[in-house]
């Protein structure tokens, strides 16, 4: 059956509107009706009520068919195959992933660290950060960041991203290291969330191994004390 047949069908089952009344007081009328004379040689013709009947029986017929038709064609799958209901994925495990400077970040207990080079860092001068990660506030921290002294590594600054006035900040050489410290000062506490301390230096010009920089932050919260620390395995 092809599409144009098909809507009209649907067109007509959709406007039909049956007149009941009508109907019936036509089956009766042709049920009153007399058969009309015939010659007497003729062929008997059927009885009116039998011919409203068939009338009626075809009208039906077609209702139906169109019914039908209507109801096959809204049946109709998708042409050129089948229905499929498509499944979503299941969610892809996330995996950790290795800190800025090439080394995993470390976590115990309420902190979190990452050690990193600063992606402004150059063949002549680097900043070297720590990342700290606290999910508590802590009322005592010092964080501890050993360049070491390879390359002609000499100091340029530092800074932090928590309050200037909170700590005590040194820089020097301890055991052919450069070492800067963060100390929080009594009385004053950290709030829960990621803080950055950063360590500034020039060293001589080309790559600088940094297989022996390290880093560690102890801190104190509820609970008790806590520390973390790492390196950065990159170059620079």
């Amino acid at each position: 059956m092809d599409e144009d047949l098909r809507e009209r069908l649907r067109t007509a089952a959709a406007s039909h509107r049956p007149d009941r009344a009508r109907m019936l007081a036509r089956i009766e009328r042709g049920m009153a009706e007399e058969p009309p004379s015939r010659p007497a040689r003729g062929p008997r013709s059927p009885m009116p009520w039998l011919r409203v009947a068939g009338a009626t029986a075809a009208v039906c017929g077609v209702l139906a068919a169109g019914a039908f038709a209507v109801t096959s064609a809204g049946r109709e799958g998708p042409k050129g195959g089948q229905r499929v209901a498509a499944e979503p994925a299941p969610p892809r495990p996330a995996s950790p992933s290795p800190g800025r400077g090439g080394a995993l970040p470390a976590g115990s207990g309420p902190l979190w660290s990452d050690g990193s080079l600063n992606a402004n860092s150059n063949s002549y001068w680097a900043q070297s950060e720590v990342t700290v990660k606290t999910t508590r506030q802590l009322s005592e921290l010092t964080v501890e960041l050993r360049i070491a002294l390879n390359g002609g590594v000499n100091t340029t600054g530092s800074w932090r991203s928590l309050p200037e006035e909170d700590f005590v900040a040194s820089a020097r050489e301890e055991d052919g290291f450069l070492v800067y410290r963060w100390t929080l000062k009594p009385g004053r506490g950290v709030p829960a969330g990621t803080h950055t301390f950063a360590g500034q230096y020039n060293h001589a010009q080309g790559t600088r191994d940094t297989g022996r920089d390290d880093y560690t932050a102890r801190g104190r919260a509820t609970g008790g004390q806590t520390s973390v620390g790492g390196d950065f395995a990159q170059t620079h």
